[in-house]
């Protein structure tokens, strides 16, 4: 694999990285099978695209990409929770709609950036782009992380975890669950159109189809870095995530590189199938020597019976 490959997958990586963190959100934390990300992922895109083509600031053009895809969430929330409506089925309905939103935003399927300023333009005269983009991308990642530690670790983190656990009990608890669910997919989404935004910055085009399989990445980055880095605490899990992200894209990026394996571009998907079944399967498999019913056998130790007391009723003048 080349450094250009190598850094390009990298880039990629830590975008997906806030795209995984957005799906750690609803689906480990929330319970909840958000589809909608797919929906989200190329509106951010488009909202930043057009905003930078209409000469506003980068940054301004970032922030309205993440509250147009946060506002889509809370669609989804909103369908789910005053409508009545299975989750699944709300954020497929989502989707489907954000589909023709995107184009609306842009006005026709894709826009080009090439030539415009975007937040990265001010940083490359720092050094050579091919390490400098990664590197910014990187902290704007790590400081996302950051952000979604310190929220699960506060007490209305603590709130919205159980509600994913419970929700039943958090009600009973007088919370609202509503309000979590409503939180915790506008900040999901948020993330997931922030990567967007960075997708169509640093690739200098945002195109209405970028956000098919959005959902598959993400649910692999998640179950990738859980697998390879175990933990219980909230750092650790965020971690992982975003780990999980930056390897699968490495991964993929080895796997179609090289042509060891015969693999073409065409074949991401079959590739991606692959590695998320393999991190599927590998926690499940038993370790050697392990019996596989799991059962545990007893010391062969003497027990002994010893006869029980009789219990003796107390007398009328006894107090019971």
């Amino acid at each position: 694999m080349s450094a250009f490959a190598f850094f390009g997958a990298l880039e990629i990586g830590l975008i997906y990285g806030l795209v995984a963190l957005g799906v750690y959100l609803t689906f480990r934390v929330l319970d909840f099978p958000d589809l909608s990300v797919d929906g989200t992922f190329p509106m951010g895109a488009a909202v930043a695209a057009t905003a930078i083509m209409g000469g506003i600031n980068p940054w301004v053009a970032t922030g309205m990409a993440i509250v147009v895809s946060a506002a889509m969430g809370w669609v989804t929330a909103f369908l789910t929770v005053r409508c009545g409506i299975l989750n699944l089925l709300a954020s497929i309905l989502t989707m489907i709609a954000a589909f023709s939103i995107n184009i609306r935003i842009m006005g026709r399927p894709n826009i080009a950036l090439l030539g415009q300023e975007t937040i990265l333009t001010p940083f490359e005269s720092w050094g050579e782009a091919l390490y400098m983009r990664p590197l910014i991308v990187g902290v704007l990642v790590l400081l996302s992380a950051w952000l979604v530690v310190r929220l699960l670790n506060s007490d209305f983190g603590l709130g919205m975890r159980a509600t994913g656990v419970n929700a039943r009990m958090v009600a009973a608890q007088g919370a609202s669950t509503g309000f979590y669910t409503y939180f915790c997919l506008a900040i999901s989404n948020g993330f997931v159109g922030f990567a967007g935004a960075l997708f169509a910055q640093t690739n200098s085009f945002a195109d209405v189809t970028s956000g098919v399989g959005t959902i598959v990445v993400g649910l692999a980055a998640v179950i990738l870095g859980q697998t390879i880095i175990p933990g219980k605490k909230i750092w650790v899990t965020i971690l992982a995530v975003v780990v999980g992200s930056i390897l699968y894209r490495l991964a993929v990026a080895f796997a179609l590189s090289s042509g060891m394996f015969g693999l073409e571009a065409s074949d991401l998907n079959l590739v991606t199938a692959v590695l998320v079944a393999l991190a599927l399967i590998l926690p499940k498999m038993k370790r050697p020597g392990q019996r596989a019913t799991g059962m545990k056998v007893s010391s062969p130790t003497t027990h002994v019976n010893h006869p029980s007391k009789p219990q003796t009723k107390p007398s009328s003048g006894e107090p019971l």
